[in-house]
């Protein structure tokens, strides 16, 4: 006897867009693809459990997010704060959130399962790299999600993002205020988009400050405090007219992983080197000194990813709307003129 699988190949669809017909919820499908999968329905002779399918006929208000496997150097309670308002305001809206986890090299199995079981209504994205699987992958199926964060894919779909370019450019040119012209950077690894944004706001603040860039100020590493440490002691090794009197760390991780290495040198941080991180954990402001840094607002992302769902799950907004919040600069002591 035929099956749903049958169909999908049949059809040269994905399983989850052949559910989206049968459960009468192809508003998500176009007209060719649909007609795509009731031919392919017909040539085979597929028929669907139809007591199966009225018990999944309505919405479950379920909304599926990945639950981020973080090394045990890598803390990363930006995520974890963002999960608690993400499922604050899905509750609000009426949504209850459905997490799950994934081996890190195989997405999808489990993301085409939860579709192929309707388990969920639609998913909500985070941590997106570059060539994201998973936004190729939902696209091709037809089904809901939107994003927390965007990605190098020439496709459009919803995202909602912190403006990372202008945070770091902002904290960039708040240093340059300051002084200082020898400013270094703690980047992620390249295939990082989030982390990309934020190198091109540092870049692109040099440049209007007409500040040449030196690529051995540029240093990437994970997302630990060992990265921050590794960061600094590499700029160390260089000539003492050439280490940077400042440092922009990726996060405020990696921006204490520079003062606890900072520290071991014997340099006071915010009068031998300034320090500045991204993020604004809560303990950013009970270092010594508290640490000056770009403040995420998780809060309202975690609302807008709701309110942006809500919007592409009744098609009363564009399907690829995009919202990008601004962050901003808070000065505490980590940061000082340049003392030479």
């Amino acid at each position: 006897m035929p099956t749903i699988k049958d169909v999908a190949k049949e059809a040269g669809v994905s399983i989850a867009t052949v559910s989206y017909v049968l459960n009468k919820k192809d508003t998500f499908v176009s007209k060719d693809t649909r007609r795509q999968v009731l031919e392919a329905i017909e040539r085979i002779g597929y028929t669907p459990n139809v007591t199966a399918r009225n018990l999944k006929s309505s919405q479950t208000r379920l909304i599926g997010y990945a639950w981020h496997e973080v090394p045990y150097d890598q803390v990363n309670p930006v995520l974890d704060r963002f999960t608690y308002h993400l499922a604050q305001a899905a509750e609000a809206a009426g949504y209850h959130i459905l997490t799950f986890t994934y081996p890190p090299d195989q997405p999808l199995p489990v993301y085409d399962e939860l579709i192929r079981t309707q388990r969920v209504d639609a998913f909500v994205l985070a941590g997106t790299v570059r060539d994201d699987e998973r936004i190729r992958f939902l696209l091709e199926a037809e089904f809901p999600f939107v994003s927390f964060g965007r990605s190098n894919l020439d496709w459009d779909f919803p995202w909602v993002d912190t403006d990372g370019e202008s945070g770091v450019r902002e904290a960039t040119e708040y240093l340059i205020s300051l002084g200082h012209t020898r400013i270094a950077m703690a980047a992620w690894p390249e295939e990082s988009i989030s982390g990309s944004f934020r190198v091109q706001g540092y870049l692109d603040a040099l440049d209007n400050a007409n500040i040449p860039f030196r690529r051995d100020y540029l240093v990437r590493g994970e997302h630990s405090e060992q990265a921050g440490r590794d960061a600094l002691a590499y700029w160390c090794a260089l000539p003492i007219a050439d280490q940077p009197t400042a440092v922009i760390a990726i996060t405020d991780l990696v921006a204490i992983g520079v003062m606890n290495e900072a520290e071991r040198r014997g340099l006071v941080v915010g009068r031998d080197l300034s320090v500045m991180g991204y993020d604004d954990v809560p303990m950013s402001q009970y270092l010594r000194p508290a640490l000056t840094t770009v403040h995420q607002p998780i809060l309202e992302i975690g609302q807008a990813l709701v309110s942006s769902l809500e919007n592409v799950l009744r098609q009363t907004t564009p399907s690829n709307a995009h919202l990008l919040i601004p962050p901003r600069l808070v000065v505490r002591d980590s940061c000082s003129p340049p003392c030479c």
